[in-house]
């Protein structure tokens, strides 16, 4: 199903829903983020948030003319504290599936990045023969597109372990009490330096990016399906960000390729 179709189905329930929706002006707005996912969003030694996304919100604000202020939750939760009003937006990371259009309103996509298989030098793992990878352990972030991956396609073979932050996942498979794991790329680059010489990881796949009924079509911003008006706005700033190139800007401080939709 095409964005367009996923954006339209979403809105046309949220009609039935609701009747016609109401738009609101916000001149502030609440960003859902879970903190830390590296290089997208994470803390620094002052406290203070930063990273590709939590940059990009910002120019977005700056450009809307709006006051943003950003509100850490778990990613389990992270639709739910949408609906119950804890914040106005998700902007964490979120890739535009079917599944999630039914109950979110996405803003166009703006960026998309591959996953990958990986485990530490000490092993042997040919990903592509599943027979050989009956009983291994691998480590997912809970309720990621990694996870459902992982759960769908592999699940009758490997031990899949849910962990709620990416952290845990490195610091079991650095200790040994994960076999691999299978991760979003630019933040096993973050966490684990990842096709770095020196590295203790190594890369055991090509990158994946499909099926897209998994992966979706890219990332985008979450909204409550009323907040039609939001999401336009939105979709006004970051079309202009890509323009002037303040985008390409920020993402070249975190990127080494384009990962710019």
């Amino acid at each position: 199903m095409h964005y367009s179709m996923l954006l339209l189905s979403a809105t046309l329930g949220a009609t039935l829903i609701t009747g016609t929706a109401q738009a609101r002006d916000y001149d502030e707005v609440r960003l859902g983020v879970d903190i830390p996912y590296e290089p997208f969003m994470y803390r620094q030694a002052d406290g203070e948030l930063t990273g590709f996304e939590i940059e990009l919100g910002e120019a977005v604000c700056d450009y809307l003319d709006i006051t943003c202020s950003w509100v850490e939750q778990d990613w389990d939760g992270i639709i739910p504290g949408l609906m119950a009003r804890n914040y106005d937006a998700i902007m964490s990371s979120m890739a535009i599936t079917e599944e999630r259009a039914q109950r979110v309103l996405f803003s166009e996509p703006y960026y998309t990045t591959p996953s990958a298989w990986i485990t530490t030098h000490e092993h042997d793992i040919d990903i592509d023969d599943r027979d050989s990878l009956a009983g291994l352990t691998v480590g997912v972030q809970r309720a990621t597109l990694q996870d459902n991956y992982v759960t769908e396609l592999y699940g009758d073979v490997l031990d899949i372990r849910r962990y709620t932050g990416v952290d845990d996942v490195v610091t079991d498979l650095r200790a040994g009490r994960l076999d691999l794991s299978f991760m979003d790329y630019p933040i096993a680059e973050s966490a684990i330096e990842i096709d770095t010489e020196g590295s203790d990881f190594q890369r055991i796949s090509d990158f994946i990016k499909e099926p897209e009924h998994i992966f979706g079509q890219g990332v985008g911003v979450a909204f409550r399906p009323r907040d039609e008006a939001l999401a336009e706005r939105f979709n006004e700033a970051l079309a202009a960000l890509k323009e002037d190139g303040t985008y390409d800007e920020i993402m070249q401080r975190y990127f080494s390729y384009d990962v710019k939709l």
